[in-house]
């Protein structure tokens, strides 16, 4: 297995994570939402909005996965918020970065993994959308544009969050 390695703007990452109160905070029903659409849309197991803080993955929003987050050394994620791109693995039991990951040869078994980075509206990356699914699966330039734009729906929630929170105070 292959860590991602920190963000050279870790700490800002962090502080950022931090200011918008998106990571060991309650789910919310509009990043649900997305989690369910896109989960249902690309007809996968899983569809998570994972922001990835400190030594651990936060799953904001979790559609079809019962864990709240798991260590940092061992996601998916970690690799899409280091590059700042999409990362598709067709199948991460046959990629030298994956194959002996514990979330690989153990629970929940993935066998497909496609992140789009989820950005703050300052520009940060802060986390994906990720998809998981048991079986290697193929995904094409139409998919991989889908999920950009799935990302781009968080994006826009999480700018309309901060609006809120700025009319509310």
């Amino acid at each position: 297995m292959i860590e991602a390695p920190l963000c050279p703007n870790e700490s800002e990452r962090t502080a950022e994570l931090e200011a918008l109160d998106l990571v060991v905070s309650p789910p919310e029903q509009n990043f649900d939402r997305i989690t369910r659409l896109a989960r249902r849309h690309f007809g996968v197991n899983v569809a998570l909005m994972s922001m990835v803080y400190k030594d651990m993955q936060w799953f904001k929003s979790a559609c079809g996965l019962e864990d709240k987050s798991t260590p940092r050394s061992v996601s998916f994620c970690g690799h899409v918020v280091e590059k700042g791109e999409p990362i598709v693995v067709l199948d991460p039991a046959h990629d030298p970065r994956f194959h002996d990951n514990p979330l690989v040869v153990g629970r929940p078994r993935i066998r497909f993994y496609a992140g789009a980075p989820v950005y703050s509206p300052r520009g940060i990356i802060l986390g994906t959308l990720c998809l998981l699914h048991d079986a290697a699966r193929e995904f094409d330039e139409r998919d991989l544009a889908d999920l950009k734009d799935f990302a781009a729906l968080i994006e826009t929630e999480i700018q309309a969050r901060v609006l809120r929170d700025k009319v509310a105070r």
